[in-house]
């Protein structure tokens, strides 16, 4: 079985303020009261505690509309991480897609009344890990997993929350009632600000967003190489016959 370390590292990662509404267009609900603020990522740290990931996702504001008791309800934070097997391509259900190669093996779900990780293996099956645990931290959600310490890379969204839906999401539409969340397609991605540079607005154009942090896809380059180290192999050996045949 091919195995490819990963070395903790930890990443930095900021994302612009005031970005907080889609495309731009998308109006926030008014019932509850939910500001942009709230909703609007500012900075994603992924660092190793020991053994383990810990993420660390900032926001302009926190809020808690809902009064859940994590103590902030304003927004579902979803954080996928690519690992060494790469994986899924499709953002679970956020509309959104994995903008070029690889894909996700794990999938964080955070939201004020708990936290969810899951993990996709080579065939594409899904299983349930421990669920993160979730601290306040100023503006801040600190979340520590069991994900082992490494290299990784991250798609990172943030969407409304409702509780009047089994994913927490609550999903755009052209409604104008107080109580949802407009935008000008009915199929537009769920979430309302994802960590991207300022200017890429392909998540809400192309609906593909584009991974940060150590992006390359191991497995890819782990069979190049095993590939051109058969191919030398072939050669030798075939050079040492013929040598063997013309002596």
């Amino acid at each position: 079985m091919l195995s490819i370390p990963l070395l903790a590292a930890q990443i930095t990662v900021t994302d612009p303020a005031g970005d907080a509404r889609g495309d731009g267009g998308y109006v926030l609900p008014t019932r509850p009261a939910i500001t942009a603020e709230m909703l609007d990522l500012r900075a994603f740290t992924a660092d190793s505690t020991g053994q383990t990931m810990r993420f660390t996702v900032s926001f302009g504001q926190m809020g808690n509309p809902w009064n859940a008791p994590g103590g902030f309800s304003a927004g579902v934070t979803d954080i996928f991480v690519k690992g060494a097997l790469g994986g899924q391509q499709v953002l679970a259900d956020t509309g959104l897609r994995v903008r070029g190669q690889g894909g996700w093996q794990y999938h964080l779900r955070v939201t004020g009344v708990g936290a969810t990780l899951t993990e996709a293996n080579t065939l594409g099956r899904l299983t349930v890990r421990a669920a993160p645990t979730v601290r306040v931290d100023g503006t801040s959600l600190v979340i520590d997993t069991d994900l082992p310490a490494g290299k990784y890379g991250y798609w990172v969204t943030n969407s409304v929350y409702t509780p009047l839906s089994a994913s927490g999401l609550l999903r755009p539409s052209q409604d104008v009632r107080p109580d949802a969340l407009q935008a000008g397609r009915a199929d537009a991605p769920t979430p309302v600000d994802v960590l991207a540079p300022a200017g890429d607005t392909q998540a809400f154009t192309n609906d593909t967003l584009a991974a940060v942090g150590e992006t390359r896809d191991w497995v890819s380059i782990a069979l190049i190489a095993l590939g051109g180290a058969g191919l030398l192999v072939t050669v030798i050996a075939t050079v040492f016959v013929w040598r063997r045949l013309s002596s």
